[in-house]
């Protein structure tokens, strides 16, 4: 092969691997949500002291990576986007505790359900 047709082979593989990992990491991940996930209801959605915990818990587990206030570092996603905007509280805590490794979405599992609910609530309240 001729470097020519080399580098423009090159160039459309690493270009459409790229395209590959943006498309899935926008929202691929919410098809995974089983249906039962999707319809839990957060039990902490009334309780203003709720964001408070999850205001600390997010900064502490999550905003090295999605910033102090949610909007995304580096290449990780912002947490204002319209798709976080409309994922149930389920979604979200779904995703909380499964990840998405795939997307470089650690699970935190580790952290008590209620925390997880938290976050959730604080992730809401960022709308």
């Amino acid at each position: 092969m001729k470097p020519a047709r080399f580098f423009i082979f090159v160039l459309i593989v690493t270009v459409s691997t790229a395209l590959l990992f943006a498309a899935s990491g926008d929202g691929l991940w919410m098809s995974k949500v089983p249906e039962k996930a999707r319809a839990n209801q957060n039990p902490f959605d009334s309780k203003p002291e709720a964001q408070a915990a999850g205001a600390k818990l997010f900064a502490h587990n999550c905003s090295s990576c999605h910033g102090d206030d949610g909007t995304g570092k580096n290449r990780h996603p912002s947490l204002r986007t319209d798709r976080v905007r409309a994922a149930t509280p389920g979604e979200l805590e779904w995703l909380l505790t499964n990840g998405s490794m795939r997307n470089g979405m650690p699970s935190w599992s580790r952290l008590p359900e209620q925390q997880r609910w938290q976050i959730v609530s604080f992730l809401k309240s960022l709308q």
